[in-house]
């Protein structure tokens, strides 16, 4: 399993990393170019942002790569009782449609709405392939999902992340890098599970990609991710966290990944309760604002490249906090993360005290 591991992580490493110097030429080619139009851009000259293909064609190469050899060897049974083809099949295009659907939104732009009915679309046809939440355990309730309510689930599961990676893509390498930390969360509670070969291999063939694409992403950023890349990573981390712990009989199957993208997902519905108190109707959910954790961060006087390094140290906190709860107990997970926030409050008067007057100083 290792090897296969150590292949898929430098396969999409390597071609990520060699195609998107070439994504950098197409996006000029194509228009797919971030104009800084407004205050929520954290960027002052106009960006590439059509690096979501790179990401895609390493990951892709890679996974196949590895279906076809692991199946060769005998390791891997796709066609086997699981009927993972179908499954993969589904997700390919899943991937395709909701592709497509953001290649236009980064070239000319699209309705809200009509990027949600392609995300929808995307997580249908997956569902329908086979890929579903279906069982839970939770204390005092357990048991196996009816049809209708695990379809609903799994698709706002599916949407829900897809978005939660996109809204956080606003600081140069904070998308790319917090979804690499979700990944090495993941696949170290894959291999601790036991979980089947396939989702190992993407989620391991994903961090890959993410890895040679944020050299970069990272600030100053040469290229950002695009509405593809953002699309395609959170549809991507949703799809095979259902894949990789469907197995468990246990509350972990949707509270583990659920940790593991803590931070994304924290946004997200941050963002919609703020949006929905200040605009008072479900129209202003759709409408971007600058009250994200990324801007709040900017706003207190920190440099794009201390707020990115900030959230990834909350990123890891909370990807170790599902590592640990999944490996222990919850006694454990709940002293380390007591432990945490016990630091954070020590060092958060005097940290921002600092940061404040830093600025002042540059005024």
């Amino acid at each position: 399993m290792w090897g296969d591991i150590a292949i898929a992580f430098l396969l999409a490493f390597i071609t990520a990393f060699v195609l998107t110097p070439y994504t950098i030429k197409i996006a000029k080619k194509i228009g797919a170019v971030d104009i800084p139009k407004d205050e929520r851009r954290m960027h002052n000259k106009p960006m590439p942002k059509f690096g979501g293909p790179a990401i895609i064609i390493g990951f892709l190469v890679s996974t196949i790569y590895l279906i076809i050899t692991t199946s060769i060897e005998g390791n891997m049974d796709i066609f086997g009782p699981e009927n993972y083809i179908v499954k993969l099949l589904g997700f390919l295009f899943g991937i395709i449609v909701l592709s497509v659907v953001c290649f236009f939104d980064d070239i000319k732009g699209i309705h809200p709405l009509v990027k949600l009915a392609g995300q929808l679309l995307a997580a249908g046809i997956v569902v329908a392939s086979g890929v579903r939440i279906e069982y839970f355990n939770l204390p005092f309730l357990e048991g196996n999902l009816n049809t209708v309510f695990s379809v609903i689930l799994t698709m706002g599961w599916i949407v829900g992340i897809t978005n939660a990676i996109n809204l956080i893509d606003g600081l140069d390498g904070l998308s790319t890098g917090i979804s690499i930390i979700s990944c090495v969360s993941l696949l170290i509670i894959f291999a601790l599970n036991g979980s089947p070969l396939i989702s190992i291999i993407i989620i391991t063939a994903l961090a890959g990609a993410l890895s040679g694409f944020l050299p970069f992403n990272f600030n100053p950023a040469k290229t950002f991710i695009g509405d593809i890349g953002s699309n395609f990573i959170g549809f991507t981390l949703a799809v095979v966290s259902i894949l990789g712990i469907a197995k468990t009989a246990t509350a972990f199957v949707v509270v583990l990944p659920i940790i593991a993208l803590g931070l994304p997902i924290f946004d997200t519905l941050s963002a919609i309760v703020r949006r929905l108190i200040k605009g008072k109707s479900i129209k202003a959910i759709i409408k971007a604002d600058k009250g994200h954790l990324h801007h709040k961060l900017i706003d207190k006087g920190f440099t794009q490249k201390e707020a990115v390094l900030l959230l990834y140290c909350i990123s890891v906190a909370f990807g170790m906090f599902a590592v640990i709860l999944f490996e222990s107990d919850i006694w454990k997970a709940l002293s380390f993360a007591l432990m945490v926030i016990a630091v954070i409050c020590i060092g958060y008067r005097e940290f921002f005290k600092m940061k404040e007057e830093e600025q002042k100083e540059k005024e």
